[in-house]
């Protein structure tokens, strides 16, 4: 009854185009919202399949062939790119601020890499700007890519090719925002630091979360395996939250 009730009243929302996370605990997020793909099975909340997250239901991204739409003046057809993901619709995170984001990922075992085209699991991204954080599976596993400057400047491997599917990965960030040299961005992956970067975090003025699955460059895998299609992807999604500490991501059940 209770899952019912989550998906029922998940489905209104997504109808309305926002996404209160009905059963879940985001922290000190504000509402979120879906951006540009509304198909029904492109986004759930269910009861854990897996029975190992860190919470009892969990969010299911997925993208299949064709998935792309258009918003305002962006198209996601039009730019090569198809998405499943959610936004922060408040976009408050601003120079100065200093959170705690955390997420737990799950790739499923039959999850296909479609490198060369790119696959962003979790961004950072700014209002009316450039991404400056990405969390991507590109040629394997789990990376952070830092865009600050607008381009790509490192990658982080956070998750081994190897260690990628039908395990839950615990994501862990803690970030001063700043657009001059006093900010700090810091990853751990199931308890261990992969990223401790200091500098500029921004240019912006202001930064917002978007999490689910959005590929870019789709022409890249077409061309590279002479299709039409890129194949569609899944990603699960559990315990999104911000906060003022490390402690405020525990989980609750």
């Amino acid at each position: 009854m209770v899952v019912l009730m989550i998906r029922l009243t998940g489905l209104l929302l997504s109808i309305l185009g926002v996404v209160a996370c009905a059963g879940l605990s985001t922290g000190n997020f504000g509402p979120f919202e879906r951006s540009l793909n509304q198909k029904s099975y492109g986004y759930r909340v269910v009861e854990d399949p897996t029975k190992s997250a860190p919470s009892k239901v969990v969010e299911i991204f997925e993208v299949r062939p064709g998935d792309c739409d258009k918003d305002g003046g962006w198209s996601d057809c039009a730019n090569d790119r198809e998405r499943s993901e959610l936004k922060e619709q408040n976009k408050d995170n601003y120079p100065n601020d200093e959170y705690w984001y955390g997420w737990s990922v799950y790739f499923p075992l039959d999850y296909i890499n479609v490198f060369p085209t790119k696959t962003a699991l979790g961004q950072f991204h700014q209002k009316g700007a450039h991404p400056v954080w990405m969390f991507q599976n590109a040629g394997g596993g789990y990376h952070l890519d830092e865009q600050v400057p607008g381009y790509t400047r490192r990658y982080y491997e956070l998750v081994a090719e190897s260690e990628l599917r039908g395990q839950w990965h615990k994501v862990e960030v803690h970030v001063r925002w700043a657009t001059d040299d006093k900010g700090f961005f810091r990853v751990w992956i199931n308890g261990q630091q992969k990223a401790d970067y200091k500098g500029q975090t921004m240019t912006a003025d202001a930064v917002y979360f978007k999490y689910g699955v959005y590929r870019s460059f789709m022409s890249r895998y077409q061309n590279a395996n002479d299709t039409d299609a890129v194949p569609a992807q899944i990603a699960y999604f559990a315990n999104v939250k911000r906060g003022s500490s490390r402690e405020s991501l525990v989980a609750s059940q």
